[in-house]
């Protein structure tokens, strides 16, 4: 069975899916509302409710919800000794997806420009193409780790021990899943897909170009 069209034109839909899911896997890292945290009223905390992110947490008044204008908001530092394991590593993981994720995007183009000079060369062409893929899939991976690792952590309903300052309770009352995370989600899906696009390059039986033998 052919590989989708052809090879150049699946390399060519692979880089597109590839710079959208770099794309989200980069807002993903930004966004604050990875977990949503609603909150009673107690003694270290007011009526609201808090979402948490990565790299920042925000409060917002239960009037108010989502407002930013009412909003404060909190940002992390890698001396925070109260931050759980999972955020720490978290941090790492989406830290290095984007970095993989653009490096495979630089290989990427690569590939194409060696395809676009007719450089058909077996070791000219693949190689850049399958780098590209165990990047995409290898930065995939570590977004579902910490996808998985901040689900687990919201499941098992795991405190963070904020500071007095922030006027955020240990545990909330009730929380869920912000929209961070599916952005995530679909990150991961994205590089994915792009990393098995580049990977497919290989096994293309019309790539295999071959040196003529000259008849002696």
């Amino acid at each position: 069975m052919n590989l989708l069209i052809n090879s150049a034109n699946c390399q060519v839909a692979g880089f597109a899916v590839t710079t959208v899911g770099w794309i989200l896997s980069t807002m993903c890292m930004g966004l604050v509302e990875w977990r949503v945290w609603y909150m009673d009223n107690t003694s270290l905390s007011s009526p609201g409710l808090a979402t948490v992110g990565m790299w920042k947490v925000c409060t917002y008044p239960r009037v108010s919800y989502f407002d930013r204008a009412t909003s404060s908001c909190h940002l992390y530092t890698y001396g925070d000794t109260y931050l759980p394991l999972n955020i720490r590593i978290a941090q790492h993981l989406l830290l290095t997806a984007s970095i993989l994720g653009l490096l495979g995007r630089v290989s990427t183009v690569f590939g194409l420009r060696n395809v676009c000079m007719g450089i058909l060369w077996r070791n000219a062409t693949c190689h850049p193409f399958v780098v590209s893929g165990i990047l995409n899939i290898v930065a995939s991976t570590c977004i579902s780790i910490a996808v998985i690792w901040n689900y687990k952590s919201m499941m098992n309903e795991e405190g963070i021990s904020f500071p007095p300052s922030f006027y955020i309770a240990f545990k909330p009352n009730r929380q869920e899943m912000g929209n961070a995370m599916l952005v995530a989600c679909l990150a991961a899906f994205m590089m994915m897909l792009s990393g098995l696009f580049h990977l497919s390059y290989k096994f293309s039986p019309d790539n295999q170009v071959h040196p003529e033998v000259s008849e002696m």
